[in-house]
């Protein structure tokens, strides 16, 4: 694996995301307390030895290059790296990104490095553990020019991704982007004996999804890249390839999350805690890395907590807790109840606030289904429930995106605040 180049999308605006993408870039976004998303697919390259790693990016990428040059500082004599690529104009190309294949485009002269077999092409907003080496002894065992891993979805989750059909060899024979039609879904499923070469898959998950996760030949990648018109990977360059070039698939059937909503960040995050959670952070053998800091434990003073996990700096005094994450610094108060909350936490502790309003969660508070981003004030009495029952929403202080409240980063909310 040490031929392999790991290559992570950073993603374009990520609307879907918004207000959580409004002052960083995708990749950027808080996870699971004290993680960043960029965190997934860089853990997951380093424990598949994968230790030549870009980052693609170029809306809002301050705090990602902050993050990335704050945590992943290979020793000096290494040839490992995780190195950000942010968006330029050249001589040559005076446009931004265009698309995914637009972005390894523009930077095929940096991936042109001494001993590289092989580009892993991945996309920086998911939430998975897979080990990356499979996936390339699979690539080359079939000499393919181009690998795509493919997750099996029922037919009712099918027409939201894109569908590949595979042979008996899993080369991909077609795809079809988001099929709706209900012939075109009978032809797109997938034989038993192909989901089963591969390990037991449930029986009604018989439909393979691109995962947007690729291996692509070092030797071809220039001549993949410019033959096809198009700017996107999963649009363009990768559908177009599978008459021209051996295009195989790789069957995973691990826990996959694409983290592209604001409903499936908020889902995916109050099932971390859950007794079952489907994505484990405690695995000893394969950490998710993240940034290390030097903070105190976290401190909880009679409260009652149900199903939560709280990460390290924070302060919970005689509060109600039910299925909620605490970012590092998250300050709870007393009297407070969350339910179904995600508090991302503060960047600072600051005990005397701004315009009377403090950091955190202020005493006597609800807030129910909902998300607070960093750097949040709340006051005394505030009260967050959607009580009008919006499904969508839009104030200068917060909005609802899918009947979930989002509050934006360092927004203030006085006391007494009621929505």
């Amino acid at each position: 694996m040490l031929d392999v180049l790991g290559v992570i999308l950073g993603g374009g605006r990520g609307t879907r995301l918004n207000p959580l993408t409004r002052y960083r870039a995708k990749p950027a976004v808080p996870i699971g307390c004290k993680y960043r998303l960029v965190d997934v697919p860089i853990s997951n390259c380093l424990h598949s030895g994968v230790n030549r790693i870009f980052i693609l990016t170029q809306f809002n990428s301050r705090s990602l290059n902050q993050h990335v040059a704050r945590t992943y500082t290979p020793h000096t004599f290494s040839t490992a790296f995780v190195d950000v690529l942010a968006a330029q104009q050249s001589f040559a190309r005076e446009d931004w990104y265009q698309g995914t294949a637009d972005a390894v485009r523009q930077n095929l002269d940096a991936f042109d490095q001494p001993n590289v077999r092989d580009l892993l092409i991945l996309s920086g907003d998911q939430l998975y553990r897979m080990p990356f080496d499979w996936m390339i002894k699979f690539h080359r065992k079939r000499e393919a020019d181009m690998t795509v891993a493919v997750y099996p979805v029922t037919r009712d989750e099918a027409s939201r991704f894109g569908i590949v059909k595979l042979d008996a060899d899993q080369r991909i024979v077609r795809f079809e982007e988001k099929p709706q039609d209900p012939a075109v879904l009978d032809e797109m499923r997938s034989s038993d004996e192909v989901l089963q070469r591969f390990g037991p898959v449930a029986p009604e998950r018989q439909y393979l999804a691109s995962m947007g996760i690729y291996a692509i030949k070092q030797t071809v990648s220039g001549a993949v890249l410019r033959e096809v018109e198009g700017d996107d990977f999963g649009r363009d360059v990768f559908p177009r390839s599978i008459d021209r070039r051996p295009v195989f698939g790789f069957i995973y059937d691990g826990y996959w999350e694409d983290i592209g909503t604001i409903r499936s960040f908020f889902d995916a995050n109050l099932a971390m805690a859950l007794p079952d959670a489907p994505f484990n952070f405690y695995d000893a053998l394969q950490p998710i890395y993240t940034r290390p800091r030097f903070l105190p434990p976290a401190r909880v003073l009679d409260a009652r907590i149900s199903h939560a996990m709280i990460a390290d700096g924070c302060q919970v005094t005689g509060a109600s807790l039910d299925r909620v994450l605490l970012g590092v610094r998250g300050i709870v108060r007393t009297d407070v109840t969350l339910e179904n909350v995600i508090h991302m936490g503060a960047e600072f502790y600051d005990e005397d606030g701004r315009e009377g309003v403090p950091l955190g969660v202020g005493e006597g508070s609800v807030i129910r289904n909902a998300i607070l981003d960093k750097d949040t004030r709340i006051g005394r009495g505030v009260q967050l429930v959607n009580a009008a029952g919006h499904e969508e929403y839009e104030s200068e202080e917060l909005c609802v995106r899918d009947g979930i409240i989002v509050v934006p980063r360092r927004t203030t909310l006085p006391d007494g605040y009621a929505f």
